[in-house]
């Protein structure tokens, strides 16, 4: 596939990444807690399976492309006191969540969940497993630092029965792991691999990063095979979000020595090109997964669903997400939790559950929500199955933002007939861009607060 150098121009713009639908630019203040606890219990009518997610933010240093919600400290025993306040949120949240529902999904993320000692990660494992009925089959995923782990704090995760591992690599490039501030060599990464499968995890992902600085094609190439001898289940290749407004550790980048959006570009179709070629399914916008893998599986299936996790294949679920800065989802309803330590601290020290923003869904907010989700799960919409699953005349629902995907059609990012909308390969890597065509709430370039799309 040729890039084009004006296209990549075009349509390197900022938006949002959809794991949610409104994104959580949209959240409000809690003003009425009352209010959002009632709409809660009412979500809870409906039998729905759960699916809980743990905020543990611990790092011991600042990887300067992070992200994520964070508290750096090396003083190890934050993380007991941690789980006090964890479980204070547990014991007030129960009374919400009917005790018959079943946990399909868990989550441990982060921070680094691997910060806790092994002793900590059972004792959370206890006050998981006393509280919930989590299924035989439970999907249990943790996020690993391979610098820090040891066995032990693998055995203890198997022990609480988690079967799944996500292990940050980012780049195997010395010079980059330098200018990012994570020093991280190959041969550690190989040897927590081989502890993880001698702990007998059933899955393994791998998350890699492009747009670093000082990445190029030729070296992420090499990272890429060495990633790729490991045999990993599944792979995440994210785009790095330059977001120095929201991430001040990110202005230590010079934007000289980051990557073009025309070499982004061409590292994500590199990787594309290599994973595919190495047997792994395009899943979509960043992950990678075996064809016999469920996720693989769910997309052919068209049952693939994304929530704020990234791709998954639990439908249906209600999520609970407990720590600081943790986002839950049930029927119509967003809430996440305040995102600074001592605020959330102090709402449970007045027993009052520690919620900062929220969203409630309307009818339309719904509706777009399942387009943009479909869009991004099966890279095509089929216009008489959404209107059946979404009680509208889809074509008339959204004539307007149809009508405006013809330049996307000239510059064959999609196929549109009479029936179908049809993503080509190279609207593959411009999903992000595609999906914002449905946005009700986007706003202009120059007002967004997103990272770009490139």
């Amino acid at each position: 596939m040729k890039i084009d150098l004006d296209l990549v121009r075009k349509y390197s713009v900022p938006g949002p990444r959809y794991t949610s639908y409104p994104p959580a630019t949209q959240f409000k203040d809690v003003l009425a807690k009352a209010e959002l606890l009632d709409r809660v219990r009412i979500s809870q009518r409906r039998a729905a399976d759960l699916s809980l997610y743990f905020h543990l933010p611990f790092c011991r240093s600042l990887c300067w492309f992070c992200g994520c919600t964070t508290v750096i400290t090396t003083a190890q025993n934050k993380s007991a006191v941690y789980l006090q306040y964890l479980q204070k949120e547990l014991d007030l949240i129960a009374p919400l969540i009917q005790p018959d529902r079943q946990v399909v999904q868990l989550h441990f993320g982060g921070g680094t969940p691997t910060f806790l000692l092994p002793d900590e990660i059972r004792a959370l494992g206890g006050m998981i497993h006393s509280r919930f009925k989590v299924a035989r089959d439970a999907e249990a995923g943790v996020e690993i630092d391979p610098r820090t782990v040891t066995p032990d704090h693998l055995k203890a995760l198997r022990e609480v029965r988690f079967n799944r591992v996500s292990l940050g690599v980012q780049d195997n490039d010395p010079v980059v792991q330098a200018a990012v501030h994570r020093i991280q060599p190959a041969e550690q990464t190989q040897r927590v691999v081989g502890w993880i499968r001698e702990a007998g995890f059933a899955s393994l992902n791998i998350d890699l990063i492009y747009g670093l600085p000082f990445q190029r094609v030729e070296s992420f190439a090499k990272t890429l095979d060495q990633v790729i001898a490991l045999s990993p289940d599944r792979l995440a290749v994210f785009s790095y979000a330059h977001v120095p407004w929201i991430k001040p550790a990110q202005r230590v980048f010079k934007e000289s020595n980051l990557p073009t959006a025309e070499v982004k570009l061409q590292l994500l179709k590199l990787s594309i090109e290599k994973l595919t070629a190495a047997g792994y399914v395009y899943i979509g916008m960043d992950h990678f997964a075996r064809a016999d893998d469920e996720l693989a599986v769910a997309q052919r299936q068209k049952k693939l669903q994304r929530n704020f996790q990234g791709y998954s294949t639990r439908a249906g679920t209600n999520l609970f997400a407990f720590g600081m800065s943790s986002i839950s989802q049930a029927d119509g309803i967003y809430w996440q939790n305040k995102k600074e330590l001592p605020a959330y601290y102090a709402s449970l020290d007045q027993s009052d559950l520690p919620f900062a923003k929220c969203y409630f869904l309307t009818e339309d907010d719904k509706i777009r929500r399942q387009t943009i989700m479909r869009l991004m799960c099966d890279f095509g919409l089929d216009f008489a199955a959404m209107s059946d699953a979404l009680g509208i005349k889809f074509r008339e629902y959204f004539a307007a933002e149809l009508a405006s995907l013809s330049d996307l059609e000239a510059d064959g990012l999609v196929e549109i007939t009479e029936g179908l909308l049809a993503v080509t390969t190279l609207g593959r890597l411009l999903i992000r861009n595609i999906a914002m065509r449905f946005d009700a709430y986007l706003p202009k370039d120059h007002e967004r607060r997103f990272s770009k799309t490139i």
